[in-house]
């Protein structure tokens, strides 16, 4: 059984891996400071700390949930104001100097302890999850296989992200620098768009 609306669903997390934020520009300065082979640490590190948080939210709140549908309504509209909140924060970002001096004392654990410090203490990602997230679940189904299909689909793609980005990080880094609003502004106008999308379909 299919989540609900997950065509919706990988449209909006393209779009949030597409966005060069933390974890990206962590890869990004690792991949030019230690290499591609360094940052499949980083990015397990990421997915594991995502996937502990989706775990939390859905296995502890699911019940709650399937009790009390009408919450899943406050969540909706939580989740809209938080992507347009995204969507203003990625249109004023600008890149970060990626300068740093290069350690080659780290561990393989350095690198995964890294990448899941990033993500598991990202405000973004404790908002995304308990507001975005579970609106794809129907908890009056077999909400676990949701659950896996959800939450697989999510770091698979984030992983090959991660890695995109560090495998381009030198000609990436170098266009963002030359053209530092044009992804901003496009990744803010399509969770613009995403976020009315939600307020019209979504209803509970």
């Amino acid at each position: 059984m299919l989540p609900l609306d997950f065509i919706l669903f990988l449209q909006i997390i393209i779009f949030l891996f597409i966005t060069p934020g933390t974890p990206r520009i962590v890869i990004v300065s690792y991949s030019m400071n230690y290499g591609v082979q360094k940052c499949v640490w980083t990015a397990l590190g990421d997915i594991t700390a995502n996937f502990t948080q989706a775990t939390l939210v859905i296995f502890v709140l699911g019940t709650f949930f399937s009790d009390n549908p009408n919450v899943l309504n406050v969540f909706k509209w939580f989740g809209v104001i938080y992507l347009f909140y995204l969507s203003y924060d990625v249109y004023k970002s600008s890149p970060k100097s990626l300068d740093s001096k290069i350690i080659t004392t780290k561990s393989f654990f350095s690198f995964f302890k890294d990448g899941f410090l990033v993500a598991g203490t990202s405000p973004k990602a404790w908002l995304f999850f308990p507001l975005i997230f579970p609106q794809f679940i129907d908890f009056n189904s077999n909400y676990v296989v949701q659950f896996f299909i959800l939450i697989l689909t999510y770091v698979v793609l984030d992983f090959i992200s991660l890695i995109a980005y560090a495998f381009l990080a030198q000609k990436l880094i170098t266009w963002i620098q030359a053209n530092p609003k044009t992804i901003n502004t496009i990744s803010a106008s399509v969770l613009v768009i995403i976020a009315l999308i939600i307020i019209v379909t979504q209803q509970y």
